[in-house]
């Protein structure tokens, strides 16, 4: 267990309590309730999100887990060999995927945090995170790499039925990466970069449920910052998508209510539909999934792998229509 008592000397805090939460720690304290965190990244990096917020917050942003400073005016506690950061605990209740209401506020409350985000200076002290202009090579790359893993699959002696499904399926789903490859070279994806570099805007790169969280006074606070960097809106924009829409059986009339709204608040460019399409189609689900399983990235049990991977082919009827009606819908080519 970490030293409580490093931290409340480091934060100038008085710790009533301390329970763990879903992989942080909620800390009742004198100074209110706050949120504790070990990051299993540098401090350049964290210095990097601390200031993302901080810009957020003075472009008028103000709905997301601000950092507490320690007595040194840093965003951190060294313990041992540790990075903690301690920030406040937004009460509030998780933004519920299943419910039309929730789904409008999510997709204005991006939009609003990607026009906050605008202008952005990282300090000359931290680690500038950027994907601007690497969707190119790294859906390449995740494309070879699923012919890797078939490889590896086939060689096992003892073939799993997650292995079996995925040597059977992975041609579909190559395919995919495939033409989402191509439809991001046909698209305006390098000019796209090329005014996201001069507006200076970033993403959040983990939008979804559990980092929105929705308050008594109906204010939408977005949390957990950790994985933000310079980025295409539309990467924010599909991933948010494609979470809910996996939930809603790809209904083209949720995509429909997310982009309207989020138009509502900022209205996406005519050539941002490329890249989103771009983005829909690849398989990103079914990429991390092998990569996870063949690369042992995580210690889920063999059911828990193979149920994720069933339901990822069981989807593919409803995908595969929707992908054809987005197409449609946006005069995409």
């Amino acid at each position: 267990m970490m030293r409580e008592f490093e931290i409340e000397r480091q934060f100038n805090i008085k710790i009533e309590y301390i329970k763990p939460n879903k992989g942080v720690y909620f800390v009742k304290t004198n100074k209110g309730n706050k949120c504790l965190k070990k990051i299993n990244y540098g401090i350049q990096k964290l210095l990097f999100v601390y200031a993302a917020k901080e810009h957020l917050i003075n472009s008028g942003f103000k709905y997301v887990d601000k950092y507490c400073l320690n007595t040194e005016g840093n965003p951190y506690a060294l313990v041992n060999e540790d990075i903690y950061t301690l920030s406040e605990w937004i009460e509030g209740r998780e933004c519920s995927f299943y419910d039309t209401e929730d789904l409008v506020k999510a997709s204005k409350t991006l939009a609003r945090m990607h026009e906050g985000s605008k202008g952005y200076e990282p300090p000359e002290n931290s680690k500038l995170k950027s994907d601007l202009g690497r969707w190119p090579h790294l859906i390449e790359k995740r494309v070879k790499a699923l012919d890797k893993m078939r490889d590896m699959a086939r060689k096992k002696g003892n073939k799993k039925d997650f292995d079996l499904n995925y040597i059977k399926n992975v041609d579909f789903f190559k395919e995919q990466g495939i033409k989402s490859m191509n439809v991001l070279k046909n698209s305006k994806y390098e000019e796209l970069c090329a005014v996201a570099e001069e507006e200076k805007g970033f993403c959040h790169h983990d939008y979804t449920y559990h980092n929105i969280i929705i308050n008594n006074e109906d204010n939408v606070y977005v949390i957990d910052f950790d994985y933000c960097k310079r980025e295409l809106r539309a990467y924010d924009i599909s991933n948010f998508m494609i979470k809910v829409l996996k939930r809603s059986n790809w209904s083209m009339k949720t995509a429909e209510l997310i982009l309207d709204s989020y138009n509502s608040i900022s209205k996406l460019e005519e050539d941002e539909y490329g890249v989103i399409y771009a983005f829909l189609i690849f398989p990103q689900r079914f990429w991390r999934l092998a990569n996870r399983y063949y690369y042992n990235e995580v210690n889920w049990g063999q059911n828990t792998f193979n149920n994720k991977m069933e339901e990822l082919i069981e989807e593919r009827e409803n995908y595969i229509k929707f992908i054809e009606e987005f197409k449609e819908a946006y005069n995409l080519q």
